[in-house]
């Protein structure tokens, strides 16, 4: 080939890749393959669920700058009326399948922000769609869904984030490296508080039936769940106390106060757990009964094996509806212990050091050793830390399946839930009852530890109470089709 041709040629060459190039740019996103968002877009979000926390969610994404809120859902027009107002582009649906069904071309990723029972699904099935998904915690409702939705992250390979912010905060960083630096020896005890639930549990589900909102899908709301009538003031909030849509208080502050503890020690599947739950007075004979109600109270503890970061096993106490820990010797007597309830406290074989909801203000104790001591920083900071946990999640969408780090993606955010539905299924337990004689009865999951098999997800002494791993989903509403 002489010069003249190969200059040709080349040029030729030059021009068809530019021209392929510029071709490239303007293709549709749907025609670029699942998950995959053109870098010269801003992230398309469709968000189910669009009230209350979902609107401070599609706040936070927006906010970055570098997404569009492209659909909104929700089951109540009501309640989706001020996210409908700040975002009159968006289309409305009511119902996430029929969005599903009619854009999926149109938008890249997912926010569920709906009750804890409609998390798996919702989530579920956008992944199937090469959808990238951002959840509100707990991750799901029940431990096989959590297994499930953490196994489908890296089978469809798709970006995906808990909606649990304080795993973007300074404080769990900082703790970690005072841990690594030995500040405190070796954590063998862990304990974690809130006040919740500030919302009614223990109690008996209302026999008045209650007129359905009229802006409120109700059949579409129950999604997952048996059919039930609607009763007063479950919706928007109060659902989270009853077993078929919430996960309790547990539910509610543990994914908050138990991401420091998972991060610091590296823990991940506890072996076994025991709960002790308060009880609800009737009359002045007999105590409550409520098993369709979360309890008003519960102090559980979980165990986990021995960690590259641990020297042995690591206990770590849960404690809701205002119990609170022994306070330790070094702090001071007007010291707050956590914060405005809720708290975490880890205990090593050199210190202790505590921290609040999100791990916001980080003490070594005493107090007065946080500002003498000087470690180096080790791991990198989220910019904008809690609000950054938005942004975090949009970039790294931006950016495609494996690019950038997120501080609580489903590989981190589904042991995690697993941990404190374990520990629901203790509290559970507690309501397991056998008829005896005389028209008694017994309570044969009280006052046992609950041993757990995690490659199999069964409790292994006391058969009862894996019926609640995994629900029976209502007809026509299906997990995996």
């Amino acid at each position: 080939m002489n010069e003249n041709k190969k200059g040709a040629s080349r040029r030729q060459f030059l021009k068809n890749g530019a021209l392929a190039a510029a071709g490239f740019m303007i293709v549709p996103r749907h025609v670029l393959g699942r998950g995959y968002v053109a870098p010269s877009d801003k992230l398309l979000i469709a968000s189910v669920g669009v009230g209350g926390k979902g609107a401070s969610d599609i706040a936070g994404f927006y906010k970055g700058g570098k997404c569009e809120i492209a659909f909104l859902c929700d089951v109540d027009e009501r309640r989706a009326a001020e996210s409908v107002a700040k975002f009159p582009k968006a289309k409305y649906y009511k119902d996430w399948r029929e969005l599903y069904d009619k854009e999926q071309k149109n938008f890249d990723a997912v926010s569920v922000s709906t009750p804890d029972h409609n998390h798996a699904i919702i989530t579920y099935h956008a992944m199937q769609l090469g959808k990238h998904v951002y959840v509100q915690k707990p991750l799901t409702h029940d431990i096989y869904e959590a297994r499930l939705l953490t196994e489908a992250a890296k089978q469809y390979k798709v970006v995906t984030q808990m909606g649990n912010q304080g795993a973007s905060h300074d404080g769990t960083r900082i703790m970690a490296e005072w841990y690594d630096a030995g500040l405190i020896g070796h954590v063998h005890t862990v304990y974690t508080w809130t006040n919740r639930p500030v919302w009614p549990q223990g109690i008996q589900w209302p026999a008045n039936k209650a007129e359905v909102p009229k802006t409120l899908d109700w059949d579409l709301w129950l999604g997952t769940a048996p059919y039930k009538d609607y009763i007063d003031k479950l919706v928007p909030f109060n659902w989270r106390g009853w077993w078929d849509y919430g996960t309790g208080a547990l539910g509610d502050m543990g994914c908050h106060l138990l991401e420091t503890p998972f991060r610091v020690l590296g823990i991940q599947y506890a072996k076994d757990v025991q709960a002790s739950v308060g009880t609800v007075y009737v009359d002045e004979f007999k105590q409550g009964y409520f098993p369709e109600s979360c309890p008003p109270s519960s102090h559980i503890t979980l165990t986990f094996p021995k960690t590259s970061k641990t020297k042995s096993d690591v206990t770590l106490h849960w404690m809701d509806g205002g119990i609170q820990p022994e306070r330790p010797e070094e702090l001071g007597a007007n010291e707050v212990f956590g914060d405005n309830g809720n708290g975490m406290l880890f205990i090593g074989t050199k210190g202790k050091m505590m921290a609040g909801t999100y791990s916001r203000n980080p003490q070594l104790l005493p107090t007065s050793r946080t500002k003498e001591v000087k470690v180096k920083q080790k791991y990198p900071r989220v910019v904008g830390q809690e609000e950054g946990h938005y942004t975090q999640w949009v970039e790294a969408c931006i950016a495609g399946y494996g690019k950038i780090e997120l501080s609580s993606p489903f590989e981190v955010a589904g042991p995690l839930t697993e941990a404190l539905l374990m520990a629901n299924l203790a509290i559970r337990a507690n309501d397991v009852r056998k008829p005896k004689d005389n028209g008694k009865f017994s309570f044969p999951g009280r006052g046992i530890k609950l041993l757990w098999d995690n490659d199999n997800m069964k409790v292994t002494n006391f058969d009862e109470v894996n019926q609640f791993l995994k629900r029976d989903y209502r007809q026509g509403w299906n997990l995996k089709a």
